[in-house]
């Protein structure tokens, strides 16, 4: 058996991906990531940029993707857990506007595999947690885009638990993302 264990989704070419831990009475090693050992799972991918980043509870950030310099993102939790989503967006896909969606977090050790062409984001489930995530292709602030975490047409189902929709806490950028009907009509991906 190899380090990583590739497990598909309902959406094409998204996975999760859970690596071999090594643990006894002093703690846990794993490796996160091995171009080789991915490469033997089918997952080709140049990560050029890493991210890391510390939300609260409550925190929802996305649903972001970028217009140019798309980016697929290796995405995991090295503190706390998230619920993470991604929605297709790939034009012409079967399941385009369709989202899937896994609970990430330090215990569990999974990672969540999006390639290009989908919108991303996450929902803190615990007091606090840190992300991190592994993109090929460099962040392009003029060519950011979202979808909004609400629409009711993708219909993501975020695991809320004892919060209210109004305790959530979103960037004011990420309130105001727009429908799926209104991207429909528009080239996203150059």
């Amino acid at each position: 058996m190899g380090k990583f264990k590739k497990i598909e989704t309902s959406i094409d070419g998204v996975y999760v991906i859970e690596p071999q831990v090594f643990g006894d009475n002093r703690g846990y090693f794993m490796e996160t990531y091995s171009k080789a050992e991915f490469e033997e799972i089918g997952l080709h991918y140049d990560f050029v940029q890493d991210n890391q980043s510390k939300s609260r509870k409550g925190v929802l950030r996305g649903l972001h993707f970028q217009k140019e310099n798309t980016q697929a993102k290796l995405v995991r939790v090295i503190k706390g857990e998230v619920f993470d989503v991604a929605v297709d967006l790939r034009q012409g896909s079967k399941t385009y506007g369709k989202w899937e969606g896994v609970i990430l977090s330090e215990e569990n050790k999974k990672m969540f595999m999006i390639p290009r062409g989908f919108a991303h984001g996450f929902l803190v489930l615990s007091e606090e947690a840190e992300f991190t995530y592994k993109c090929d292709d460099i962040y392009n602030q003029k060519a950011e885009g979202g979808l909004a975490w609400n629409d009711p047409e993708v219909g993501i189902e975020w695991p809320l638990g004892d919060m209210k929709e109004s305790d959530l806490l979103t960037s004011e950028k990420d309130a105001k993302w727009p429908s799926l009907k209104e991207l429909k009509d528009t080239d996203l991906f150059k």
